[in-house]
């Protein structure tokens, strides 16, 4: 009676040992890495140890798998020389009943669930015991992933790691499982979404096209000049000589002032071109991301953005890229949608240079704008054709209305998105 007491304490302590090493699998693959890794910057020496383990997730997989195997054989064998010694070879099925049971329940289940529901203590605390694990059964790990790898190499198999496209993809995963929770989650989870897209965004999609920039004839009075630059919203304007396309410089208010002090008050003094900036021209082509790094390297907010043959197309700002990670910054000279006016129909009044992007973005729209950069851009790419005034169309459950066009440029149209204003299909 002794040696069954023994053989049943044993077995229950075989099935503490796999629910250690169920619960522990599950807590050092589900903790927060981002955490752990602030927490090992921290000093946290277990986090520390966590890290490392993930750091070879094949040994610590493995390592935790075959100790709960060994566990469970031997508890199963165990309950099943004791079974079948109290009933006979009605034991066998009583042994298969009873360990299924308790190994699901206690040794499975139960471990998992708290690990999953406290991944980051769970993950601290056993810490310790894992990396001893770990250390232990290394070498039989070691050879059965050998045995393995053969195996897969018999049937033409080769193991590939994700790489940085596949850590790209988790993290956007985390971050559209953060940005559902609330409001202040969403606008949150629409910044982080922005950085991840920086070096795929162009700065030609971002520019403000050349028929929205003001620019100055160089060849105007000083006098004249000034007054341009006082009655001006922005504070840097570029300054061209003889044809548009020729930008010979960038004026910025507070160098006008600096030269209007310097020729003692005296305007017709002043030389506008020599107080402007070199211009600093870019192509459209140009990612995002390394037109940041190239404001900061060059200390400068503003650049001229020309096309293939040397044409301008724009201007691109520091400020634009940063609008591309938290959004529309307005001023007192901004209005709440650029380019886009509310109708009581649900409509929106929107001027064809207005970029997709930036609808998208604050009207909460889905257009696409891979293949063109401005609505008119879009209706253009969709109707094959330069539509006449009063022409309908309807591409992607919106609306378009052409109210305004200038030679061959549509200048003003009426969007309707789906469920705003009267419900119409086809294409006039």
């Amino acid at each position: 009676m002794d040696t069954l007491y023994l053989i049943v304490a044993v077995i229950a302590v075989l099935l503490v040992l796999s629910a250690f090493f169920s619960g522990s699998e599950t807590a050092v693959t589900a903790a927060s890495r981002p955490r752990l890794h602030q927490l090992e910057k921290d000093g946290n020496k277990r986090a520390h140890i966590v890290n490392r383990l993930r750091n070879r997730p094949e040994r610590l997989i493995g390592s935790l798998l075959v100790g709960n195997n060994i566990v469970n054989i031997l508890a199963s064998a165990l309950a099943t020389s004791v079974l079948i010694a109290l009933f006979g070879d009605a034991g066998v099925a009583y042994s298969t009943v009873a360990m299924t049971l308790l190994v699901i329940v206690f040794s499975e289940v139960l471990p998992k669930t708290y690990a999953i529901r406290n991944p980051d203590k769970l993950a601290l605390a056993v810490a310790p015991l894992v990396r001893i694990v770990v250390a232990v059964l290394t070498p039989l790990t070691i050879a059965i992933d050998a045995v393995v790898c053969g195996l897969l190499a018999l049937g033409g198999k080769r193991g590939t790691g994700g790489g940085g496209e596949a850590r790209e993809e988790e993290l956007r995963g985390a971050i559209d499982l953060h940005a559902v929770t609330d409001d202040e989650s969403a606008h949150e989870g629409h910044m982080l979404r922005s950085i991840l897209d920086l070096a795929e965004v162009e700065v030609g999609e971002v520019l403000t096209h050349r028929t929205d920039v003001q620019t100055i004839d160089a060849a105007l009075p000083p006098r004249e000049i000034l007054r341009r630059v006082l009655d001006s919203p922005y504070s840097r304007l570029p300054l061209y000589r003889d044809e548009s396309d020729n930008i010979i410089g960038v004026i910025h208010a507070k160098a006008l002032y600096r030269a209007l002090d310097a020729a003692g008050g005296d305007i017709d003094k002043i030389d506008v071109a020599a107080a402007a900036n070199a211009p600093w021209f870019i192509p459209e082509q140009t990612g995002l991301l390394a037109q940041l790094g190239a404001f900061r390297r060059r200390h400068e907010h503003f650049a001229i953005v020309v096309e293939e043959y040397g044409a301008v197309m724009g201007i691109v700002t520091l400020e634009d890229i940063v609008e591309e990670i938290v959004g529309q910054i307005h001023d007192e000279h901004d209005v709440p949608v650029a380019g886009a006016r509310a109708q009581g129909d649900g409509s929106w009044i929107v001027t064809g240079t207005a970029t997709i992007r930036d609808l998208n973005r604050e009207l909460g729209w889905n257009l696409p704008d891979e293949e063109a950069t401005t609505i008119a851009g879009l209706v253009l790419h969709a109707a094959r054709v330069i539509p006449d005034e009063g022409q309908s169309f309807v591409f992607h459950d919106y609306r378009f209305d052409v109210l305004r066009r200038r030679a061959n440029q549509i200048r003003t149209l009426r969007v309707t998105p789906p469920g705003g204003g009267a419900a119409r299909t086809g294409a006039a």
